[in-house]
């Protein structure tokens, strides 16, 4: 089983990670796109990343809007694993803006 991480370690990590956040022992970030096409695109990208870690999102998308929650089940919270998902979702998504 891995290791939750307290919150004070996932907080002083975000410093690296903007624009997500640790909310209910868990990552959050939602992020806008130009249009539907490119949110899936987005998705896409990201389902390639996750699949190849062996860690997957807990997503949503509606129309240009894609919401995006990080944490590991069998943990009952936020791991390294959760944190370098999030920089992977961080890169994919500055090829998007």
């Amino acid at each position: 089983m891995r290791v939750p991480l307290d919150d004070s370690e996932v907080r002083s990590r975000l410093a690296s990670l903007p624009d997500w956040e640790l909310r209910d022992a868990a990552l959050h970030r939602k992020l806008k796109f130009r249009s539907f096409a490119e949110a899936i695109s987005f998705m896409t990208a990201v389902a390639f990343i996750a699949e190849r870690m062996n860690h997957h999102p807990d997503w949503c998308n509606v129309y240009d809007t894609v919401t995006i929650r990080l944490s590991t089940h069998d943990a009952g919270g936020v791991t390294e694993n959760d944190l370098a998902l999030a920089a992977e979702i961080s890169g994919i998504q500055q090829r998007f803006i």
